[in-house]
């Protein structure tokens, strides 16, 4: 069974960003068969079709977030005013070290509903050591695509109960690469997630590195150059920063995704470019740890790939690709000018440009025919929506600066709908949200806080 969804407009975010007025989808066994004009939509054989009328709402391609951590969702508001070493120290490590499978699962599904809600139809998830596997069934039922893997460690000065050998590590990951990678129909596929430098051995990270090459589309995930005190210690323990060590490693190339990237020196900037790895930039999450604000015009000017993430939930308290968007935008006019990020640009590193970090350029980010059908309507008549015409520019400017999750109406992942007139096909928000307060209080009853 096709369906026809029946548009005010679409937004393509193909390389042209076409906008069609009054256009049409047509669906088909979860890839885009046609755009139509409205003209076309009306003369279509609608035998074996299913119409559905939005012509008062705006279709465009589902979000992706490239950076999330779904097992710290419970955690959000449990770790305020603290700087970034200090946030793993004294609440995450703890917090994740006390996860049970239940507990992982609640903490996943009620990051899932509030992703779903705000528009997100892909995400590349970084998990904790243990019960990887709840954040896999959570993804899975909830029908969105996923990026995922376990974290790495193999070294926690921060909090040794969270680490495991090196063999474990890697033995752990292998496994689950070869369970996972291509699961739920190809909806999921693994990413491995070495933590970060200080929490990793020079074997882990150049064997996780090694694995990439064993899976055809997976990628290496992880965090750099996030905070200048974790800066510090890397240029103690490596001799030079991040990405520079990353380079020496010989783990820096195109599969290699890196959250944050705030504080690269200009030899780095010129690797990343070179290597064209990827910058998942988390502008909410980099305020609030008061990590600092990442140059992304300069990054984009170079030809570095950006894309855009929330990260976890106690770094931001939200989950909501519109607050990112927002604030990837105005976090650089300050320094660089009011014209430096384009409401239809930072739109672009939400969709097309997360595609591509990921490496799902030629499936997703776009709605053109043969990609999937991974899209979400907004309804654009709200009181704090009143774009003068309807343009791209315009178009863009609305949602980057004035929606959020109360203007998402729909949205679609692979052909099928994981939210419908704003309310949840594939999650039960009331049981998810019950579920999530029991596991939280039994979750801090476990937690060795200091």
């Amino acid at each position: 069974m096709r369906t026809l969804i029946a548009t005010r407009a679409i937004l393509t975010m193909n390389s042209q960003e076409a906008l069609i007025r009054g256009g049409a989808l047509l669906v088909n066994g979860g890839v885009i068969e046609r755009l139509l004009t409205s003209e076309e939509a009306a003369s279509l054989d609608d035998r074996d079709v299913t119409i559905v009328d939005a012509r008062e709402l705006v279709a465009l391609p589902g979000f992706v977030h490239t950076h999330v951590h779904l097992c710290q969702t419970l955690f959000r508001g449990l770790a305020e005013e603290v700087e970034l070493l200090d946030w793993l120290q004294l609440r995450i490590f703890p917090f994740e070290a006390a996860h049970s499978p239940a507990s992982m699962y609640a903490s996943a599904r009620i990051g899932l509903a509030e992703l779903i809600k705000s528009g997100t139809t892909t995400i590349m998830d970084m998990g904790s050591i243990h019960h990887e596997e709840e954040i896999v069934r959570a993804i899975t039922e909830s029908g969105i695509r996923a990026f995922l893997g376990k974290a790495m460690m193999d070294i926690n000065e921060l909090h040794p109960p969270l680490r495991e050998s090196t063999r474990d590590a890697l033995a752990s990951t292998l496994r689950q690469a070869e369970q996972w990678h291509g699961s739920a129909g190809g909806r999921i596929r693994y990413a491995v997630a070495p933590r970060f430098i200080l929490s990793c051995s020079d074997p882990l990270l150049k064997e996780a590195h090694a694995m990439t090459r064993a899976f055809p589309g997976m990628l290496f995930h992880t965090h750099a150059a996030e905070n200048r005190h974790e800066l510090a210690a890397v240029r103690k323990r490596c001799g030079m920063d991040n990405v520079e060590y990353f380079d020496a490693l010989g783990i820096l190339n195109n599969v290699t995704c890196l959250a944050h990237c705030i504080w690269l020196n200009d030899h780095e900037v010129d690797l990343m470019a070179e290597r064209q790895a990827k910058v998942l930039h988390c502008p909410s999450s980099n305020m609030k740890l008061g990590s600092g604000i990442a140059p992304i015009p300069r990054y984009l000017s170079r030809g570095i790939p950006v894309s855009l993430g929330a990260d976890g939930a106690p770094c931001n308290n939200t989950l909501n690709m519109f607050q990112e968007m927002r604030l990837a935008a105005l976090i650089q006019k300050p320094v660089h000018g009011p014209a430096s990020m384009p409401a239809r640009s930072v739109l672009r590193l939400a969709t097309m440009g997360g595609a591509d970090a990921l490496g799902l350029g030629k499936e997703i980010g776009s709605l053109e025919p043969g990609k999937r059908a991974d899209l979400l309507l907004l309804d654009l008549s709200r009181s704090w929506n009143t774009s003068p015409a309807l343009t791209m520019d315009d178009l863009a400017v609305s949602i980057v600066h004035s929606c959020g999750s109360e203007n998402v109406r729909a949205v679609m992942a692979n052909g099928e709908w994981i939210l419908r007139d704003g309310t949840h096909q594939t999650i039960n928000v009331e049981r998810t949200v019950q579920d999530a307060r029991a596991e939280l209080h039994a979750l801090l009853n476990r937690a060795e806080i200091r």
